[in-house]
């Protein structure tokens, strides 16, 4: 990996959910296992939770066999990825209202007409459509380098989340094959592919690295992603 280049008292949009200094996956980890714990087994946050628990469960397991080419750059981006989402959605830790792409959920995480797949992707929709973007910056200044200096980290955990969310559609899509067809489930969230937002997290990710020395914009940009992020959210919790 390229040495990182230093930079001098950047400035981060919304910087104050990065989440504490010298975090570890384990306390994530933590975090994610309490909040589950706390959360009917049903609650829409906590469908979310399960997934995400297992995503950052295999993250670990791969850190530690040596998979990532960076422990830090990987270690890092993982927890102020995780800290996002749970500061967001874990009442113990949120003093302030919930990011726009996570207010579908926690407004409908209870209601009856959505199912659990629902949940589940729209979660990883707000989590990755406009979290992951935002942690990828958080790490830089963590780690004082270029989002290019993060791309194989960011890759290697995207690829583990669309296959999960392989998984996902598999265990939580109703019904067997031959009724899924015509499952109005199945045209509703058709349109909407993690590798799609995965990829345009990336650019989103990038633009606001270069936008770091102008705050008013990067402000209105962080602003719109997450609204557009939680008008997409909204639209797959439309109750069935």
């Amino acid at each position: 990996m390229p040495q990182c280049e230093q930079f001098t008292a950047p400035v981060e949009p919304d910087a104050d959910t990065a989440g504490p200094p010298g975090a570890n996956v384990d306390d994530v980890l933590a975090r994610m296992r309490a909040l589950d714990a706390t959360l009917p087994a049903h609650d829409g946050v906590a469908v979310f939770n399960r997934v995400y628990l297992a995503v950052t469960q295999e993250v670990a397991r791969r850190i530690d066999r040596g998979r990532f080419p960076d422990p830090r750059a990987a270690i890092t981006l993982d927890v102020r990825f995780a800290q996002r989402y749970l500061d967001a959605v874990d009442p113990v830790t949120s003093d302030r209202r919930a990011p726009a792409c996570w207010r579908p959920l926690l407004q409908f995480r209870r209601h009856p007409g959505v199912r659990p797949l629902q949940f589940a992707l729209a979660g990883v929709n707000a989590h990755i459509g406009h979290d992951l973007a935002l942690a990828v910056v958080d790490a830089c200044h963590s780690l004082g380098c270029e989002p290019a200096e993060l791309e194989d980290e960011f890759d290697r955990v995207g690829d583990l989340l669309v296959s999960l969310e392989e998984r996902v559609r598999e265990d939580l899509m109703p019904g067997p094959d031959l009724l899924q067809i015509a499952d109005p489930l199945t045209h509703l969230l058709g349109s909407w592919s993690l590798e799609r937002a995965r990829d345009a997290t990336w650019t989103a990710a990038r633009a606001l690295w270069a936008l770091r020395r102008l705050p008013d914009v990067a402000q209105e940009f962080t602003e719109r992603l997450d609204t557009a992020v939680g008008f997409a959210g909204r639209m797959m919790l439309t109750p069935l």
